[in-house]
C-alpha cells in the first residue's frame, strides 16, 4: 500500500484531476442542471480550443520555453478560414483545415527561428510577435467580420453533431492530445523536450539537437494552433480582428494548473489538457453558481499561485530524496556501520 500511494503521489495529473471531479460534484450537488446533456455539452464545447492550445503550449514549456503569440496565431487562422470560405463557399473542408494548420506552422515556425537564432528569451520574442501578429490581423480584417452563414452547414456542424454524446471537434482535439501524449512519452525525440527542459546544456552535451528540437516545438504549437483558429470559426458566429485576443495567459493558466512546470523539464500534455477542463468548468460553475465575474478571476489566479508554489515544493523535495539516494549509495557499507 505504501508503494502504491508513493507512485500515485508523483503522478503530476492527480491533484488536478482530483480538484476537476470535486468541483463537478459539489456544483452538481448545488445546481442540478448542471450536469444536463447540453450542459455538459457546452462545458466539452467550451474546454476544446483551450485544450488543444494548452497541448501545443505544454510541449513549448516543457522544452523550456513559452508561446504568448497563440491567440494572435489562433485569430489569423480564424479570420483566414472565414476568408476562405467567403471567397470559396465550395471549396473542400480538409483544405480549409489544412490552410489553417499551415499558417499556423508558419507562424510558429517564425517564432522558432528568432528563438533559436537570436539568443533572446521566448517570453520576449513572442511578446513582440503577439503584437505583430495581431497587427497583421487588424491590417487585414480591418472593420470586417465573416459570421457563421457565410460558412457551409457542414463546417459549423463540426461543433453541433455528436457522436456517442461528444462533439465532433472534442473529439477531434482528444485525438490531438492523444497523440502528442504518446510521442512525447514513447518516442526518443518526444523525449529529447524533457530533456532540454531539464538542462539545455547537459543535453547538448548528449548530442541532442537542441535547436532543432526547440523549432520543432514552435511549429508544433504554430500548428496546433492554426487548428483551434479552424475549430474557432466553427465553434463561433463571427470571426473578426480580435478573435482570440486574450486566450494566450488562458493557456498559459490551463498549462500550469495542469502541472506542467513553468521552467520546463516536467509535466504531460494530459495533464495541461486536464487544466484547460479544469479552468473553463471553473469558470462555467461560478457561473451557474452565480458568483461575481470577479472572484471567478480571482479563483483562477489563486490556482495558478498554488500550482506553482506545489511545483516548487515538489521540485525540492524529490531533489532532496535524490541527494539522500546517491549519498546512500555512494556510502561504503563499513562506513556505513560505523556511522550507525
Amino acid at each position: 500500500m505504501p508503494s502504491m500511494w508513493n507512485r500515485l503521489s508523483r503522478v503530476r495529473e492527480l491533484p488536478v484531476a482530483v480538484a476537476f471531479v470535486t468541483l463537478v460534484a459539489i456544483t452538481a450537488t448545488l445546481n442540478p442542471r448542471f450536469l444536463l446533456p447540453q450542459s455538459i455539452k457546452d462545458l466539452l464545447l467550451n474546454a476544446t480550443i483551450i485544450a488543444i492550445l494548452a497541448a501545443g503550449q505544454a510541449m513549448v514549456i516543457i522544452s523550456r520555453n513559452v508561446d504568448l503569440s497563440i491567440g494572435s496565431i489562433l485569430g489569423i487562422a480564424g479570420f483566414a478560414t472565414g476568408a476562405v470560405f467567403a471567397s470559396s463557399p465550395t471549396i473542400p473542408i480538409p483544405v480549409v483545415f489544412l490552410i489553417g494548420i499551415g499558417i499556423g506552422a508558419i507562424l510558429g515556425a517564425f517564432n522558432g527561428l528568432l528563438v533559436v537564432t537570436a539568443g533572446v528569451p521566448a517570453l520576449v520574442i513572442t511578446l513582440g510577435t503577439l503584437y505583430v501578429f495581431r497587427g497583421i490581423n487588424n491590417a487585414w480584417a480591418g472593420g470586417t467580420e465573416h459570421f457563421s452563414g457565410d460558412r457551409p452547414k457542414e463546417f459549423s456542424n463540426l461543433s453541433v453533431d455528436t457522436i456517442a454524446g461528444l462533439p465532433i471537434i472534442t473529439l477531434l482535439a482528444f485525438a490531438v492530445i492523444a497523440a502528442m501524449a504518446i510521442y512525447l512519452a514513447k518516442f526518443r525525440s518526444g523525449r529529447d523536450f524533457y530533456a532540454i527542459g531539464s538542462d539545455p546544456e547537459a543535453a547538448k552535451l548528449f548530442g541532442i539537437p537542441v535547436a532543432r528540437r526547440v523549432l520543432t516545438a514552435f511549429v508544433i504549437n504554430g500548428a496546433l494552433a492554426g487548428l483551434a483558429g479552424v475549430l474557432y470559426a466553427s465553434r463561433f458566429s463571427s470571426v473578426g480582428a480580435r478573435t482570440g485576443t486574450g486566450l494566450e495567459l488562458d493557456v498559459v493558466a490551463a498549462v500550469v494548473v495542469g502541472g506542467v512546470a513553468i521552467f520546463g523539464g516536467s509535466g504531460t500534455v494530459i495533464g495541461a489538457a486536464i487544466g484547460a477542463f479544469l479552468l473553463t468548468t471553473i469558470t462555467s460553475a461560478l457561473t451557474a453558481l452565480r458568483v461575481d465575474k470577479f472572484w471567478q478571476q480571482a479563483v483562477v489566479g489563486g490556482l495558478i499561485i498554488s500550482a506553482i508554489v506545489i511545483d516548487r515544493v515538489s521540485t525540492l523535495r524529490n531533489a532532496r530524496r535524490l541527494r539522500l539516494e546517491q549519498a546512500r549509495q555512494t556510502t561504503p557499507a563499513g562506513a556505513e556501520g560505523e556511522a550507525r
